[in-house]
């Protein structure tokens, strides 16, 4: 099957410590980890797929993919978001957009690039975000490639240094996600959401959902 000219970065940074600290997309959930997970499902959707991450890149080495470090410091997920658009840019050049994905989310949607891509595909300066239960996930958002150097000027201003400013900033959509039988953007941050994620587990391991 070709696959849409999209690549993927998971914000793969995110320290648990809720969790008793560590790597969170790195704990384990049944019988492997978050991450895993959530390359088992994104993997089929887009043609070139990375982590984004500081320190020790050797910690991921098993999954064979590209680590990237921040570009600039102390900016949070606009960080990865900015290394995402940089690494695309250079890897994929047909891409219009990148996606960005939660690091702790195990469960998304086996049809997000897809309905991600159906509105974005004739706008090159539009930002399309997931959604579901009427709440937006800004993190697991397309952004357009188009808009690097915009978004990289005005952060080094001092501008537009959170992901919910550039949702305001570009004409931004939202596509909804059914929550039922799961909210497939459910986010692990505590040991009782790891304890909800261990039952949801059992419903995601179909491969209709």
């Amino acid at each position: 099957m070709l696959l849409p000219p999209y690549s993927a970065v998971i914000l793969a940074g995110g320290v648990a410590q809720r969790l008793g600290g560590g790597d969170k997309p790195l704990r384990q959930l049944g019988d492997r980890t978050i991450l895993s997970w959530i390359i088992e499902r994104i993997d089929p959707q887009v043609q070139h797929l990375a982590l984004s991450a500081n320190g020790d890149a050797s910690r991921f080495s098993d999954l064979n993919l590209p680590v990237l470090p921040d570009r600039l410091a102390s900016l949070g997920p606009m960080a990865g978001v900015l290394s995402a658009m940089e690494w695309t840019k250079r890897n994929n050049p047909e891409a219009s957009h990148v996606l960005t994905l939660s690091g702790d989310t195990p469960f998304i949607p086996r049809d997000l690039v897809q309905n991600l891509a159906k509105i974005v595909d004739s706008e090159q300066k539009m930002i399309a975000s997931a959604s579901s239960a009427g709440r937006p996930h800004p993190t697991i958002s397309f952004w357009p490639i188009a808009a690097f150097d915009q978004i990289t000027d005005a952060i080094l201003n001092d501008k537009g240094r959170r992901v919910l400013d550039w949702l305001t900033i570009f004409h931004s959509r939202t596509v909804e996600w059914d929550h039922q039988p799961f909210d497939p953007f459910f986010n692990i941050n505590t040991p009782d959401d790891l304890r909800e994620a261990e039952k949801i587990m059992i419903l995601a391991r179909s491969p209709l959902v």
